[in-house]
């Protein structure tokens, strides 16, 4: 086997992995060396939050519950402001991408470690990446301090998230990976946790249709998104992110659902300049020999997922202007960006037309 020449670093960082895992939270804090803890979660967490902060006792010094999608620049100020009031030594950010999202913002600006608790399979936590949104745009960067420094993954957290939340979650995780696959920076260890990530999660996916309480599956997911997470962290993202951070941040999307009905169209409009990757996506899908663009679609009709922006709120109207956003700063891509080819795009996913 040939490889390309690439350059590996390692992100520093601590897993604790399993069930049961969160009962050790006070020990990680003790190992930050923090005493003082803030507790970030969104509003619908709140009683998640109230758990962890009554296990710390006075470890914690209170309860941040304002966490919202694509982290509003208001909201990460508020929450700055409350942690230097309250003299928090460290934040801990239960639940998923948007409560992630919020305690990175507060690193940012503050250098305060992070323990993350992920309750969906976002995967955020496992990167250095950061995004705010101000006057309608959604900036995103890549800074040491907003990786977490201890990431607990306990499934038995997760078994309260709906199915249908758990699906896009998983789904958002897996275009994590997909993208890995065919990254300018791409390494051959990346590729192999990004294979890995995608098998896990649809594996995972497949049995939680069927049985929402099965914690072998929701391991199975956790571990995927920890994989698919890692591989985020690692490498740079082209195309699709770039729509879903459009769509997501200037037209007020859901996140991860927007993520699942944009992966397969994205992972279509590059398949042919990147054949290896799209093998690699289809034969963790358990696809082999199929079109990756296509599996992916297959796979969120399968288990039930959103499969039009339309549905998601996104107006026919307005994917004129989302194109324009998408192109005035592109990210590096392995097919050229253009312009009739993206609008294309656009349309088969607010249609939910099945790549061809």
């Amino acid at each position: 086997m040939s490889f390309k020449d690439f350059t590996y670093v390692s992100q520093p960082g601590r897993v604790v992995f399993g069930q049961g895992a969160v009962s050790k939270l006070e020990e990680e804090i003790v190992l930050l060396g923090a005493k003082r803890a803030l507790v970030l979660s969104t509003p619908d967490q709140r009683q998640q939050a109230e758990r962890i902060a009554q296990m710390l006792g006075p470890r914690a010094v209170g309860i941040f519950d304002k966490a919202v999608m694509h982290v509003p620049i208001e909201s990460a100020r508020e929450a700055r402001e409350v942690a230097r009031k309250l003299g928090a030594d460290c934040a801990i950010a239960i639940g998923g991408g948007s409560t992630t999202g919020l305690g990175k913002a507060i690193a940012l600006d503050s250098g305060l470690p992070i323990l993350a608790i992920p309750t969906t399979y976002a995967g955020s936590e496992m990167t250095p990446v950061y995004g705010l949104t101000e006057a309608g745009i959604k900036r995103t960067g890549k800074d040491p301090r907003v990786l977490p420094k201890t990431v607990i993954y306990d499934p038995e957290l997760s078994l309260s998230l709906p199915v249908g939340l758990s699906i896009t979650s998983g789904i958002n995780a897996i275009a994590h990976a997909a993208e890995g696959l065919y990254a300018q920076d791409g390494n051959p260890v990346m590729s192999l946790l990004a294979e890995e990530g995608i098998r896990a999660l649809a594996q995972g996916l497949r049995h939680l249709v069927d049985s929402p309480q099965d914690i072998a599956a929701r391991s199975d997911c956790l571990y995927g998104a920890w994989l698919c997470g890692t591989v985020l962290g690692n490498v740079g993202m082209a195309l699709h992110h770039k729509l879903c951070h459009t769509l997501g941040g200037s037209f007020n999307l859901p996140h991860a659902p927007t993520h699942t009905v944009v992966l397969p169209h994205a992972i279509a409009y590059n398949a042919l300049a990147t054949p290896e990757a799209a093998k690699r996506i289809a034969r963790a899908l358990g696809c082999e020999g199929e079109n990756a663009g296509q599996a992916l679609y297959d796979l969120a009709a399968s288990l039930g997922a959103p499969l039009t922006l339309q549905e998601l709120g996104m107006k026919e109207s307005d994917l004129e202007r989302a194109t324009e956003i998408a192109l005035a700063n592109p990210y590096w891509n392995p097919r050229p960006i253009e312009r009739g080819a993206i609008r294309e795009l656009l349309q088969n996913a607010f249609e939910g037309n099945r790549p061809e």
